[in-house]
């Protein structure tokens, strides 16, 4: 399971894999799932800030982070 959550450690979004899945190619597939829904409006889909462990800092995620303006 990778799974992406807030400051206050409430789940954002999940993507379920097999066991042996790698955590690095599912990086953008979890941030591509947030939703954050608002009072008004369309549903945030992205984050200000991402926060991970040294596994996700490939140059495709961090190209991905580049394009879509979020920072690491």
């Amino acid at each position: 399971m990778h799974l992406s959550a807030d400051r206050r450690c409430r789940p954002l979004s999940f993507v379920l894999t097999p066991g042996q899945a790698a955590d690095s190619p599912r990086f953008t597939a979890v941030l591509e799932r947030i939703k954050v829904r608002g009072p008004i409006g369309r549903p945030r889909t992205r984050p200000a800030a991402v926060a991970a462990d040294k596994a996700y800092s490939s140059r495709a995620n961090r190209a991905y982070l580049r394009r879509r303006r979020i920072r690491a």
